[in-house]
């Protein structure tokens, strides 16, 4: 087939990211023949270049448009409104899970376990939970960690409204204030459709944290910082396939990790974040539903753990992107 990977434009920037040309080796080893299409501030040269490849199917891994993680569920609105076929979630679930607010609404109704919560936006409360400190703050519509510090824990009301006031003034969105849950964390895959499965826990390892930083996947522990400044020092958590897990609680993640699938209505793969509680509760974090599909990383190395390659796990998703298209 002609398969066009649809991918935002940040994804060219230094360091160029390896996904692409991971995903293209991939499915040219399957026999397609791709191209790459770029999304940037404008829409209409997107349409040209996606009428002009004239795709059998798009292979989308855009995770914003015009460099904002909110508008990513548009990308795929656009793909509906001009008649491709394409991997991945709608836009429906793109927006669901895409906002962490709305996520967390979603899983309360399903009785799926996730923390407590309030959502403020400019002194107006939208909804409160009962929370006590400590609390974690975060700007509900991004992505990749963004926002999220060693200083997002806060312990008490003035920590708490200085960190409300410096990310409502830099993100200008709503403010998504959470119960910390102190525990071990895990990343779930998922893969599927009517009949989803998860894929092995992985655990992001928080040994080498210093002992006097939260054990939170921040922007700096996941990242560092390129300046050499705070986060550099212990920057490289790392994400290893959790083997010694009782089963009764791989049982827990995985089904918790298959229900949010579901309750949000994604469509071939996602990631689901969760940290267990002291009680054993598999409590949901967040939901990826265009998690990074590079191959080392957390979703890929799942699906290795479970015996599915690289090449494979690619061969799945383009498979199962089809068959919803078939039906």
């Amino acid at each position: 087939m002609k398969i066009a990977i649809l991918h935002a434009a940040d994804a060219l920037e230094p360091p160029v990211d390896p996904v692409l040309g991971q995903l293209e080796q991939a499915l040219a080893q399957a026999g397609h023949e791709t191209t790459r299409v770029c999304v940037a501030a404008d829409p209409a040269p997107v349409i040209d270049a996606l009428r002009s490849a004239n795709p059998d199917l798009v292979f989308n891994v855009a995770e914003s448009f015009a460099g904002k993680s909110s508008l990513e569920s548009n990308v795929a609105a656009l793909l509906n409104l001009i008649g491709c076929r394409y991997t991945g979630s709608s836009p429906t679930g793109l927006l669901l899970a895409g906002d962490k607010t709305l996520t967390k609404q979603v899983l309360r109704f399903h009785g799926i376990a996730t923390p407590e919560f309030a959502m403020l936006y400019r002194g107006a409360l939208d909804s409160a939970d009962s929370l006590v400190f400590p609390v974690i703050v975060k700007p509900p519509q991004e992505d990749a960690s963004l926002g999220i510090t060693s200083a997002s824990v806060v312990h008490d009301i003035k920590q708490l409204f200085e960190r409300i006031d410096g990310l409502q003034r830099t993100y200008q969105q709503p403010v998504l204030v959470e119960q910390f849950i102190e525990g071990r964390e895990f990343y779930v895959g998922v893969l599927g459709n009517a009949h989803a499965t998860a894929l092995p826990p992985i655990e992001l390892d928080f040994s080498d944290f210093p002992a006097d930083r939260p054990r939170i996947a921040s922007w700096e522990a996941k990242w560092g910082d390129e300046g050499g400044g705070e986060g550099a020092e212990f920057a490289g958590t790392r994400s290893i396939v959790a083997t010694d897990l009782d089963p009764a609680l791989a049982e827990r993640l995985q089904r918790a990790a298959v229900d949010a699938f579901h309750a949000l209505r994604l469509r071939d793969y996602a990631r689901v974040d969760l940290r267990v509680s002291a009680d054993g509760t598999a409590h949901v974090i967040e939901v990826n539903p265009n998690c990074y599909l590079e191959s080392s990383a957390e979703f890929a190395q799942a699906a290795a753990a479970s015996g599915l390659g690289y090449d494979a796990l690619v061969a799945r998703i383009v498979e199962l992107a089809l068959a919803r298209y078939a039906r």
